[in-house]
């Protein structure tokens, strides 16, 4: 596969435009729980240490296997993370990240090459700390290796819910639940907000959780005739969050990690 990573030579010389990332910026990535967790000195750290890559959609910002090693933020659009199926090229979605949402801790930490591709579904612009100016920090402050690891952590967490839930809930309980969690930045906003559009196309959310795209019109159809939810041309809007809620099976163990409202909070966006 043609390496399209905006950290390769190739597109560097394609002038893809990159700038320093302003403090300014700080109080927004605050609202994410990971990073507002964080010590006043390592988030200075990341931002004055990075920079802000400004992709277009279908871009790849790293592909799997790549040897990359950066830590990565959403600041606006969105990207697919998922691997590439080599007979049709099709992406195999495992995650739809949007602002202010942080990857690519796991290369960071291990060294080993990129387990997922990284696409750029809209116009996006990423934050992104190289690995070395990431590992000197650490090499001097080792107290935040901690926040690296409880960042994977939380990964690791939403992966073995994501097991769990294929074997004991049902297709629709999955589906309420992906929604769920991507209208509530999968419980790591630091706001008690929800947002009442997501953009998650029917297509993606099959590839998600391995099933057809007819099954997923039929689920969100239902939920559409039951006043849950309102189907719009890619994107999906809450209409009922508790309804939402209801369906997405018992999140009384999800809820201690997800910080997930359990009941409808009163600022929406």
């Amino acid at each position: 596969m043609r390496d399209t990573s905006p950290f390769s030579a190739s597109c560097i010389s394609m002038g893809r435009r990159t700038e320093p990332t302003p403090l300014s910026l700080l109080p927004a990535l605050q609202t994410q729980l990971w990073f507002a967790s964080c010590d006043a000195e390592f988030q200075n750290a990341l931002v004055t240490r990075s920079r802000l890559w400004h992709i277009k959609a279908g871009d790849y910002l790293f592909n799997q296997g790549d040897e990359k090693d950066s830590l990565c933020c959403v600041v606006a659009g969105a990207l697919k993370l998922g691997s590439t199926d080599q007979t049709d090229g099709s992406l195999r979605l495992t995650l739809y990240v949007e602002p202010y949402s942080w990857f690519g801790e796991v290369s960071a930490i291990d060294g080993l090459p990129r387990s997922q591709d990284a696409v750029a579904d809209v116009d996006s612009t990423v934050m992104v700390v190289t690995g070395h100016a990431l590992m000197d920090w650490l090499d001097s402050n080792p107290r935040n290796w901690r926040d690296l690891a409880r960042l994977a952590c939380g990964k690791l967490r939403l992966v073995l819910t994501a097991l769990e839930d294929a074997a004991t809930l049902s297709t629709e309980q999955q589906l309420a639940r992906r929604l769920l969690l991507s209208a509530t930045n999968f419980g790591q906003s630091t706001q008690p907000t929800i947002k009442k559009r997501v953009r998650l196309p029917q297509d993606y959310l099959a590839r998600m959780l391995g099933v057809s795209r007819q099954t997923i019109n039929k689920l969100l159809r239902a939920m559409e005739r039951e006043g849950v939810l309102a189907l719009h041309y890619g994107e999906i809007e809450i209409v009922d969050f508790l309804g939402l809620l209801q369906r997405s099976g018992n999140l009384d163990g999800a809820q201690k990690y997800l910080n997930l409202p359990v009941a409808a909070p009163a600022r929406a966006s």
